[in-house]
């Protein structure tokens, strides 16, 4: 039986750095049914409240990220280096770097907003649901 799909070997300091914001940059890897990003983020930028369909998992290398969770985003959890948190998907939440972090996220299915370039949440303060 022949493999239906070739698998791939990716190094994180062969792929560039996609500027975000100018205190956010990335980098992506996707599968057919799942992402995952590398995302740099300068002390005190923020990711607005935003929820979408994919499940995500957060594990933080370095630094820290102060996570507002909740339809109220009034449950909050510090992430720092060496933790994980997890993120159901459609529940709504927000983030702001404590110092300079650099996290891994892990996405099933993958963020379609994010290879598409329609992730307007990073640039809008209106609540956004892919």
């Amino acid at each position: 039986m022949t493999d239906p799909r070739p698998s791939r070997h990716v190094r994180w300091d062969d792929l560039p750095w996609e500027d975000v914001t100018d205190s956010i940059r990335r980098r992506i890897v996707t599968g057919d049914d799942m992402m995952i990003a590398q995302v740099f983020l300068d002390k005190g930028a923020v990711v607005p409240r935003h929820s979408h369909l994919n499940e995500q998992i957060t594990y933080i290398i370095s630094g820290a990220l102060h996570f507002r969770l909740g339809e109220a985003l009034d449950r909050e959890v510090i992430v720092r280096a060496g933790e994980v948190l997890h993120i159901p998907a459609h529940l709504p939440h927000e983030a702001t770097a404590l110092e300079d972090t650099l996290d891994v996220d892990v996405f099933s299915p993958p963020r379609a907003d994010w290879l598409d370039g329609s992730d307007a949440y990073f640039h809008d303060t209106k609540d956004k649901e892919d």
